[in-house]
């Protein structure tokens, strides 16, 4: 239903991120436990810089369990380590081997989109860092030809030096990325509310998305991420709590839910969770809950 050639599902695809413990399939059985149509995974381990390779029976595991569990949407997210727009060069080559790596990894098990906080200019400023970043994104397109993984960078929150908390700050790093063509956006609702997009009625709501298509264009929206946030409107704080339970509110998601231009989308939860995916399940049935017949 995912495909391009079949209708939209009525409806948006909802999942979270799950768990790769004991292999990267294990995180379609992990989602399949809770109803999830799409999920977010890591494609290693997310604090580590180096990691053996996939092999061929993991490989082969990722993709029978994804055809058994019937979960449309899968998505990953690279690594918290490196860092696309560092000044610093060795962290710059060793941050840029790491996303190949991880394109390359996203290829092989056939993950649609490869999310990415674009990066932080560590005090070089606003300019040069979306240079960097740009620059990052030309060197792993240069060494990935050809593939169909494409990256996704993420609105941030802004915190410290983070660049991506404004949309033009998003389309600057597209328009400067030589294959634009393969670059998408995900829109995180509690980054673009820490950042001072507020989407907690439906007039700012509406604002909101119609500035993202002016400055980015809606037809590069790719993912969404569904997180409630720990701290105030315009806090520029990542801090992500449970639906409904934050300062956003449930009237946004609700608002979101209902967008049918959004409908086939991968929407994920990057909220706390426990072993049991309680949670999960909890904020899972809140959203669903919220979709009008």
């Amino acid at each position: 239903m995912a495909n391009s050639h079949k209708p939209k599902p009525k409806g948006p695809l909802l999942g979270a991120h799950m768990s790769i413990a004991g292999g990267v399939g294990n995180a379609f059985l992990e989602g399949h436990k809770v109803d999830c149509q799409a999920i977010q995974i890591f494609t290693k381990s997310s604090r580590q810089w180096a990691s053996k390779p996939l092999d061929k029976d993991e490989i082969a595991k990722f993709h029978a369990n994804r055809k058994e569990t019937g979960i449309q949407s899968v998505v990953a997210h690279d690594s918290y380590l490196l860092n696309l727009g560092s000044p610093d060069p060795a962290l710059h080559k060793r941050s840029v081997a790491a996303f190949i790596d991880e394109m390359e990894r996203c290829e092989v098990l056939g993950v649609s989109n490869l999310i990415a906080h674009p990066g932080a200019h560590v005090g070089a400023g606003e300019v040069e860092g979306i240079k960097t970043i740009a620059k990052s994104l030309d060197e792993v397109h240069k060494a990935c030809p050809g593939f169909k993984v494409k990256i996704t960078l993420e609105i941030t929150a802004g915190q410290g030096s983070n660049l991506g908390y404004r949309f033009e700050q998003i389309g600057d790093m597209i328009d400067a990325t030589k294959e634009s063509d393969r670059v998408r956006v995900c829109f995180d609702t509690e980054h673009a509310f820490a950042a001072g997009y507020d989407i907690r009625t439906k007039e700012g709501y509406e604002r909101t998305f119609s500035e993202f298509d002016q400055t980015i264009g809606l037809k590069l929206l790719a993912a969404f991420h569904l997180n409630d946030s720990k701290k105030e409107f315009h806090s520029r704080v990542d801090r992500h709590e449970h639906i409904g339970q934050g300062f956003i509110g449930v009237e946004a998601f609700r608002l979101l839910m209902n967008d049918k231009r959004f409908w086939g989308l991968p929407m994920c939860l990057e909220t706390p969770k426990g072993p049991d995916l309680k949670e999960d399940r909890e904020n899972l049935t809140l959203l669903r809950s919220l979709i009008a017949d």
